[in-house]
Protein backbone atom coordinates (compact mmCIF):
# COMPACT_ATOMS: atom_id res chain seq x y z
CA UNK A 1 0.00 0.00 0.00
CA UNK A 2 2.73 2.46 0.63
CA UNK A 3 4.27 2.19 -3.29
CA UNK A 4 2.08 5.04 -4.18
CA UNK A 5 3.32 7.17 -1.35
CA UNK A 6 7.32 6.52 -1.90
CA UNK A 7 7.86 8.56 -5.10
CA UNK A 8 5.82 11.87 -3.19
CA UNK A 9 8.31 11.07 -0.38
CA UNK A 10 11.07 11.09 -2.36
CA UNK A 11 10.75 14.33 -4.14
CA UNK A 12 9.12 16.17 -0.82
CA UNK A 13 12.63 17.00 0.66
CA UNK A 14 10.79 19.20 3.36
CA UNK A 15 6.53 18.28 4.20
CA UNK A 16 4.89 21.74 5.78
CA UNK A 17 2.89 20.41 8.75
CA UNK A 18 0.07 22.89 9.25
CA UNK A 19 -2.85 23.49 11.28
CA UNK A 20 -5.58 25.07 9.45
CA UNK A 21 -8.01 26.93 12.16
CA UNK A 22 -10.07 28.56 9.48
CA UNK A 23 -11.14 27.10 6.51
CA UNK A 24 -11.22 30.64 4.48
CA UNK A 25 -7.13 30.20 5.29
CA UNK A 26 -6.70 26.83 3.55
CA UNK A 27 -6.35 27.61 0.16
CA UNK A 28 -4.14 30.42 0.58
CA UNK A 29 -1.97 29.14 2.94
CA UNK A 30 -1.51 26.19 0.40
CA UNK A 31 -1.49 28.34 -2.88
CA UNK A 32 1.41 29.91 -1.24
CA UNK A 33 3.29 26.89 0.07
CA UNK A 34 2.96 25.72 -3.00
CA UNK A 35 4.42 28.62 -4.86
CA UNK A 36 7.23 28.11 -2.71
CA UNK A 37 8.42 25.17 -4.08
CA UNK A 38 6.50 22.72 -1.67
CA UNK A 39 3.78 20.19 -2.56
CA UNK A 40 3.23 17.56 -0.13
CA UNK A 41 1.15 18.82 2.44
CA UNK A 42 0.40 17.56 6.11
CA UNK A 43 -2.74 19.20 7.17
CA UNK A 44 -3.04 17.83 11.04
CA UNK A 45 -6.03 16.74 12.25
CA UNK A 46 -6.07 19.16 15.84
CA UNK A 47 -9.06 21.30 14.58
CA UNK A 48 -12.39 21.31 13.81
CA UNK A 49 -11.31 23.12 10.26
CA UNK A 50 -8.94 20.50 9.13
CA UNK A 51 -10.81 18.34 7.36
CA UNK A 52 -12.73 21.09 5.34
CA UNK A 53 -9.90 22.19 4.54
CA UNK A 54 -8.39 19.18 3.14
CA UNK A 55 -11.42 18.82 1.23
CA UNK A 56 -10.60 22.79 -0.26
CA UNK A 57 -6.74 22.17 -1.33
CA UNK A 58 -7.57 18.64 -3.20
CA UNK A 59 -10.76 20.17 -5.14
CA UNK A 60 -8.54 23.71 -5.92
CA UNK A 61 -4.72 22.62 -5.93
CA UNK A 62 -4.75 19.08 -7.91
CA UNK A 63 -0.86 19.14 -8.51
CA UNK A 64 -0.31 19.24 -4.81
CA UNK A 65 -0.46 16.49 -2.73
CA UNK A 66 -2.65 17.27 0.28
CA UNK A 67 -2.53 14.67 3.75
CA UNK A 68 -3.42 14.43 6.93
CA UNK A 69 -1.41 14.25 10.44
CA UNK A 70 -2.61 13.26 13.91
CA UNK A 71 -4.40 10.38 12.27
CA UNK A 72 -4.96 8.20 15.63
CA UNK A 73 -7.57 5.72 14.71
CA UNK A 74 -9.99 4.30 12.26
CA UNK A 75 -12.27 7.08 12.18
CA UNK A 76 -9.72 9.65 11.32
CA UNK A 77 -8.39 7.13 8.72
CA UNK A 78 -11.78 6.94 6.75
CA UNK A 79 -13.00 10.64 7.48
CA UNK A 80 -9.10 11.70 5.43
CA UNK A 81 -10.58 9.22 2.88
CA UNK A 82 -13.41 11.12 2.37
CA UNK A 83 -12.09 14.10 2.52
CA UNK A 84 -9.79 13.31 -0.10
CA UNK A 85 -6.50 13.22 1.38
CA UNK A 86 -4.02 11.38 -0.94
CA UNK A 87 -1.50 10.35 2.39
CA UNK A 88 -2.21 10.09 5.95
CA UNK A 89 0.17 10.81 8.66
CA UNK A 90 -0.01 9.16 12.45
CA UNK A 91 1.87 9.44 15.31
CA UNK A 92 2.45 6.36 16.51
CA UNK A 93 0.89 3.09 15.79
CA UNK A 94 -1.73 0.63 16.94
CA UNK A 95 -3.01 -2.40 16.06
CA UNK A 96 -6.60 -1.08 15.62
CA UNK A 97 -4.92 1.75 13.85
CA UNK A 98 -3.30 -0.57 11.01
CA UNK A 99 -5.90 -3.06 10.21
CA UNK A 100 -8.13 -0.29 9.15
CA UNK A 101 -5.18 1.30 7.36
CA UNK A 102 -5.28 -2.22 5.95
CA UNK A 103 -8.38 -1.41 4.38
CA UNK A 104 -8.51 1.59 2.21
CA UNK A 105 -6.60 2.33 -0.90
CA UNK A 106 -4.88 5.61 1.17
CA UNK A 107 -1.33 4.95 2.22
CA UNK A 108 -0.20 5.57 6.00
CA UNK A 109 2.82 7.02 7.18
CA UNK A 110 3.03 5.51 10.62
CA UNK A 111 5.02 7.17 13.70
CA UNK A 112 7.59 4.91 15.59
CA UNK A 113 10.09 6.40 17.86
CA UNK A 114 11.89 3.17 19.48
CA UNK A 115 13.75 0.11 17.35
CA UNK A 116 10.72 -2.50 18.73
CA UNK A 117 7.65 -0.14 17.18
CA UNK A 118 10.38 0.15 13.63
CA UNK A 119 10.65 -3.63 13.63
CA UNK A 120 6.65 -4.33 14.47
CA UNK A 121 6.17 -1.74 11.63
CA UNK A 122 7.94 -3.03 9.37
CA UNK A 123 7.04 -6.75 9.95
CA UNK A 124 3.45 -5.33 9.10
CA UNK A 125 4.68 -3.79 5.50
CA UNK A 126 5.73 -0.77 6.35
CA UNK A 127 9.25 -0.11 5.10
CA UNK A 128 8.57 4.16 5.53
CA UNK A 129 7.60 5.40 8.87
CA UNK A 130 7.41 8.79 10.64
CA UNK A 131 10.24 8.85 13.25
CA UNK A 132 8.77 10.58 16.02
CA UNK A 133 9.11 13.16 17.97
CA UNK A 134 12.73 13.14 16.09
CA UNK A 135 14.26 15.33 18.30
CA UNK A 136 13.20 14.09 22.14
CA UNK A 137 13.21 10.43 20.57
CA UNK A 138 17.13 10.87 20.29
CA UNK A 139 17.46 13.06 16.78
CA UNK A 140 19.78 12.00 14.58
CA UNK A 141 22.34 9.97 17.08
CA UNK A 142 19.11 7.61 16.92
CA UNK A 143 18.75 7.63 13.50
CA UNK A 144 22.74 6.67 12.92
CA UNK A 145 21.95 4.00 15.39
CA UNK A 146 18.73 2.46 13.94
CA UNK A 147 20.06 2.44 10.47
CA UNK A 148 22.72 -0.33 10.98
CA UNK A 149 20.41 -2.78 11.87
CA UNK A 150 17.78 -1.70 10.28
CA UNK A 151 18.81 -0.54 7.55
CA UNK A 152 16.13 -1.04 5.13
CA UNK A 153 13.55 1.27 6.32
CA UNK A 154 13.60 4.98 5.46
CA UNK A 155 11.94 7.84 7.90
CA UNK A 156 10.24 10.90 8.00
CA UNK A 157 11.66 12.46 11.01
CA UNK A 158 9.32 15.36 12.48
CA UNK A 159 9.07 16.81 16.08
CA UNK A 160 12.05 19.49 16.74
CA UNK A 161 13.03 19.87 13.06
CA UNK A 162 14.14 23.64 11.62
CA UNK A 163 16.09 25.04 9.16
CA UNK A 164 19.13 24.50 11.30
CA UNK A 165 18.79 21.09 11.57
CA UNK A 166 16.97 19.76 8.62
CA UNK A 167 19.95 19.64 6.23
CA UNK A 168 21.71 17.43 8.86
CA UNK A 169 18.25 14.92 8.87
CA UNK A 170 18.62 15.03 5.64
CA UNK A 171 21.94 14.18 5.32
CA UNK A 172 21.07 10.85 6.65
CA UNK A 173 21.11 7.50 4.34
CA UNK A 174 17.72 6.47 5.88
CA UNK A 175 15.94 9.81 5.87
CA UNK A 176 13.72 10.45 3.13
CA UNK A 177 12.19 13.57 3.88
CA UNK A 178 11.43 15.84 6.84
CA UNK A 179 8.40 17.39 8.57
CA UNK A 180 8.12 20.75 9.92
CA UNK A 181 6.24 23.90 10.82
CA UNK A 182 8.29 26.38 10.53
CA UNK A 183 7.11 28.06 7.09
CA UNK A 184 3.63 28.01 8.02
CA UNK A 185 3.99 29.17 11.52
CA UNK A 186 0.36 29.87 13.51
CA UNK A 187 0.74 33.94 13.54
CA UNK A 188 2.02 33.75 10.04
CA UNK A 189 -1.49 32.43 9.45
CA UNK A 190 -3.29 34.26 11.44
CA UNK A 191 -1.84 37.58 9.89
CA UNK A 192 -2.39 36.16 6.57
CA UNK A 193 1.35 36.88 5.84
CA UNK A 194 0.84 34.62 2.62
CA UNK A 195 4.33 36.09 0.98
CA UNK A 196 6.28 35.41 4.28
CA UNK A 197 5.27 31.43 3.97
CA UNK A 198 6.12 31.52 0.50
CA UNK A 199 9.73 32.89 1.01
CA UNK A 200 9.85 30.23 3.66
CA UNK A 201 8.73 27.79 1.83
CA UNK A 202 11.19 28.74 -1.10
CA UNK A 203 14.16 28.42 1.53
CA UNK A 204 13.06 25.38 2.78
CA UNK A 205 12.72 23.90 -0.68
CA UNK A 206 16.72 24.35 -1.10
CA UNK A 207 17.93 22.68 1.89
CA UNK A 208 19.91 19.34 0.91
CA UNK A 209 21.64 16.68 2.86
Amino acid sequence: MQQTLVPVLEQAGVVPVIVVDKVSDALPLAQALVEGGLNVLEVTLRTEAALAAVEEIAKHLPDAHVGTGTVLNAGDIQRSVDAGATFMVSPGATEALLNAADNVSVPLLPGAANPSEVMRLLERGYGYQKFFPAEAAGGIPMLKSIGGPLGKVKFCPTGGISPKNASDYLSLSNVVCVGGSWMAAPQLVAEKNWAEITRLAKEASLLKG
